[in-house]
């Protein structure tokens, strides 16, 4: 709730000025905005549940397997055939997965690694509806503040019926916990997205693709930096295997013509 309420008084000022500029936006579009916040909260929720069990390294490894899933989604729901070599890296990815969750050794690291790979496997599909919504509904690179705020807004305001009903909502969370949660709004939420919906479609698809996966081996160095997180020899061959089947997906495409605040260019053949 709070890494996107307190990121409201950052994008709000760029999403008047944009609208100054280029007129209100059409309500279809700020209706699917509404709608991909709902599911940025609960991708955000269960990813939360997953850095519990299994780490916030390897949760946000798992969290990225929206590159695979989105192709899949983008199949089923828009008829976007995915190109083959996004349809090669799923079973790559899996068994990364497979390693990932320990089953196949003794004393993986994590609370529950099996059942963190089951959050993280929800937050994949959850951060890929949001994607392929919020896509849906911006397809004007001039505008990413507007559909992000739109999105932050929503989604913060469903984060507070979900925590009360969890009833794991902190209304008074204290300092420290203020000041990494203002540099988690401002940094990751605000301007972090706001790069990325920038950045992404002026670059090549080849850079794109490396890019995409600087997230999670950031993380998982990170985790283990910050927060003392190690994970064992199999799981980070998993970690390895995921990102192959990421690089795998991202390769070779066509570079995308136009995209929306947040998104990552999805693994099939025909990007918008």
């Amino acid at each position: 709730m709070y890494r996107c309420l307190l990121a409201l008084p950052v994008l709000w000022p760029l999403s008047w000025l944009e609208n100054r500029k280029y007129g209100p936006r059409p309500l279809r579009q700020r209706a699917l905005a509404w709608l991909a916040g709902v599911l940025f909260a609960l991708d955000l929720i269960v990813w939360h549940y997953g850095i519990e069990q299994v780490g916030a390294g390897l949760a946000t490894v798992l969290g990225n397997l929206q590159v695979v899933f989105v192709g899949l989604l983008a199949w089923v729901i828009l008829g976007e055939r995915p190109s083959n070599r996004s349809l090669a890296a799923i079973p790559v990815a899996l068994f990364g997965v497979l390693l990932i969750s320990g089953v196949l050794e003794s004393g993986a690291y994590g609370k529950n690694p099996g059942l963190g790979v089951v959050y993280g496997i929800l937050t994949a599909l959850c951060y890929s509806g949001f994607l392929l919504v919020l896509r849906a509904g911006n397809e004007d690179i001039r505008r990413p503040a507007g559909p992000l705020f739109d999105a932050t807004l929503v989604s913060g305001l469903t984060c507070i019926p979900i925590g009360l009903a969890l009833g794991n909502l902190d209304w008074t969370p204290g300092w420290p916990a203020w000041g990494y949660l203002l540099l988690l709004a401002w940094s990751s939420q605000a301007l972090g997205w706001l790069l990325i919906s920038i950045t992404l479609p002026r670059l090549p698809a080849a850079i794109t693709s490396v890019l995409l996966t600087f997230q999670p081996v950031l993380t998982v160095l990170f985790a283990w930096a910050i927060l003392g997180e190690s994970p064992s020899p199999l799981q980070l061959g998993g970690v390895a295997l995921v990102l192959s089947g990421l690089l795998i997906a991202t390769t070779g495409r066509r570079q995308a013509r136009v995209a929306e605040p947040g998104y990552v260019p999805a693994p099939a053949e025909v990007t918008e």
